[in-house]
């Protein structure tokens, strides 16, 4: 029986929404400060996934001030077809609220936003028979709305919210035979987290809880996966149900730390006795029947197109002047536009980091500026590789602490930044989630000049709702990289 690996879509893809459009899946995740926002995938057999886009790709729907909290920013977005158009909804935490945008394919064009008048995070879009578009919102509530204009004709209408738990949000509504479907998250998006379900008749209610709940939830449990939650439902084209859903992957001791962020997994569903069941989130699953494998992006880029690949993110913006491929063709150009990554506004140009074990490399060409290689998980809470005045340096960024750590002389030509990470084997040992070792390569050889323990990038020490992202950095003058590298090492 062929089997398919979890996660599906690996590394800081937390909050996963879901539509199919015959035998084509398409999948949303949350991007929170980062630009461009909200990450598109296309899949034919929901196992294997390709970045196409991002949903909002230029300034004039995703507008992040600059002072904006990490981990602020776009929430939980709900993607769905309807009426030939796809519509995407999410909220901009701090930076507006909620707002819907359409397209007519997914790859883009979208639209510019249409804002909604709702208090709430993680909106959801569903359509009932007479066309009514309605919105159900965290907390939990639903509204009517004309997804034209955003204007609110019915409510907010509270719904069940749950069984009690903290933080009921992540409301999905489905219309299934005569039922409508509420699939809620519940227990907070740690590792209390989980799904429950209720139906009723109407968007309006009355609500009817599953007899089972929760439908899905690892609260309590020595599994691998953990946090497993915020989820939603998708009918395959054979037929079967399945369910997207967020989860992280925890090493290390006690209290263990993840550091990838909440993923996207997949797992099975059933139905009994008119409900939803699934078992808990494994490794490892019998596949669907459809198997459609999909080419990835090379482990390495040379800048020789005419577009930054759309999995390339920067903090809150990526300003015009900041960044070129055609002022050296073949290379990423970056000119500084803050002066430290510890503070917002600088530019950096990274990708999420997916694998515990893997080797992310830079070629720099320096010149007279200040740039570098650097692990980021925010402003506070970053390991960087940095070559300034001839001298290479590794510095750590640790909440209030800033300290350097290594230094080497490197010669005034290119060179070679690399960063290798290895997963802890034995926390008995060695107590953090992984350990990241910093090298730099000239002509004369390769030099190893530190390794961190990786617990200081992670979610339990620096909090959030991020995963740590990889990439390249100026902090003073133009510096250019020749390629980026990134892949899994063997464990």
């Amino acid at each position: 029986m062929r089997t398919y690996d979890n996660p599906v879509i690996p590394g800081f893809h937390p909050d996963p929404s879901v539509c199919r459009v015959g035998d084509d899946y398409y999948l949303v995740c949350s991007s929170f400060e980062y630009f461009p926002g909200v990450p598109l995938f296309h899949s034919r057999d929901l196992v294997h996934w390709r970045q196409i886009g991002n949903v909002l790709d230029r300034p004039g729907q995703l507008d992040l001030p600059e002072d904006l909290p990490a981990s602020a920013g776009i929430y939980a977005p709900t993607i769905r077809h309807h009426d030939g158009l796809f519509h995407v909804v999410t909220t901009s935490a701090g930076a507006g609220g909620t707002f819907l945008v359409t397209a007519e394919r997914p790859e883009g064009p979208w639209s510019d936003p249409v804002w909604i008048d709702l208090p709430g995070i993680d909106p959801d879009l569903a359509w009932d028979e007479d066309g009514s578009c309605w919105v159900a919102m965290a907390g939990v509530s639903v509204a009517r709305i004309d997804p034209r204009t955003g204007r609110v004709l019915e409510g907010p209408l509270p719904m069940w919210s749950g069984t009690g738990l903290r933080d009921p949000e992540a409301p999905h509504l489905y219309r299934i035979g005569d039922w409508w479907y509420l699939l809620l998250a519940e227990g907070g998006t740690a590792l209390g987290h989980g799904v429950s379900v209720a139906r009723a008749r109407s968007p309006r209610g009355p609500w009817e809880p599953a007899p089972g709940n929760p439908l899905l939830s690892h609260r309590g449990t020595g599994l691998p996966i953990q946090c497993t939650g915020h989820g939603d439902l998708v009918q395959a084209a054979d037929g079967t149900w399945w369910m997207v859903l967020l989860g992280t992957r925890p090493r290390g001791w006690f209290p263990e730390f993840h550091v990838l962020g909440r993923e996207t997994f997949l797992v099975p569903v059933e139905w009994a006795d008119g409900w939803p069941r699934t078992g808990p989130v494994q490794e490892r699953h019998p596949a669907p029947a459809a198997w459609a494998p999909v080419e990835q992006p090379p482990a390495r880029d040379d800048f020789a197109g005419p577009a930054l690949a759309p999995h390339w993110i920067s903090p809150r913006r990526r300003p015009e002047g900041c960044w070129s491929l055609t002022e050296r063709p073949g290379h990423l150009t970056l000119a500084a536009t803050g002066d430290s990554l510890d503070r917002p506004g600088h530019t950096f140009v990274g990708r999420r980091q997916q694998h515990h074990d893997c080797r992310a490399a830079a070629s720099l060409e320096p010149g007279a500026a200040r740039a570098g290689l650097s692990v980021r998980l925010d402003e506070a809470h970053h390991y960087d590789l940095e070559v300034s005045g001839g001298t290479a340096a590794v510095i750590a960024r640790i909440g209030p602490l800033r300290q350097r750590v290594a230094e080497y002389p490197v010669p005034a030509g290119p060179v070679t930044l690399a960063v290798e990470i290895r997963a802890t084997r034995d926390p008995g040992t060695q107590h953090g989630p992984d350990t990241l070792v910093f090298s730099v390569a000239t002509a004369e050889g390769t030099v190893r000049l530190a390794e961190l323990d990786g617990r200081y990038l992670s979610t339990e020490v620096a909090a959030g709702f991020t995963g740590r992202v990889i990439g390249m950095y100026v902090t003073e003058g133009r510096a250019a990289f020749d390629w980026f590298e990134y892949a899994p090492a063997t464990p």
